[in-house]
């Protein structure tokens, strides 16, 4: 099985910053070393966003809406992944989830996302104007 817990959520005001975390662990997440980890969210009434993810070769990608603010990234050898937010707005605020998709062989980690099969209870990020 795959077991993400998501910490790092809370309330901020426009500008400033919240990092992310989420540890990932089960045997099955540890069988397997290609993976692309991500961050997901959804706000009330909108649709589900895929945010930015990173390749078990440590490349990256992001949602145009987040460049050059989002800064993703993980630790292998802990199991580990981060989401660091900076110049947070009003249209950041949402639920967001980290996910893992896993396989026995390379897979694609690039934008637009594949939904992904395992994903975390989520964590609320709030961003007041």
């Amino acid at each position: 099985q795959v077991q993400l817990v998501e910490s790092g959520g809370g309330s901020v005001q426009a500008g400033g910053s919240l990092r992310l975390s989420c540890a990932a662990s089960g045997d099955t997440y540890t069988k397997y070393d290609n993976r692309c980890m991500g961050w997901f969210r959804q706000a009330p009434g909108k649709s589900r966003e895929g945010v930015a993810f990173v390749a078990d070769d440590g490349s990256t990608t992001y949602a145009d809406s987040v460049k050059g603010r989002f800064t993703i990234s993980q630790d292998r050898a802990k199991n580990t992944l981060s989401l660091q937010m900076n110049s947070l707005k009003p249209e950041d605020s949402a639920m967001y989830y980290c996910t893992a998709r896993l396989a026995a062989y390379k897979i694609r980690c690039t934008m637009p996302p594949i939904s992904p099969p395992y994903w975390g209870q989520g964590t609320q990020v709030t961003v007041s104007a």
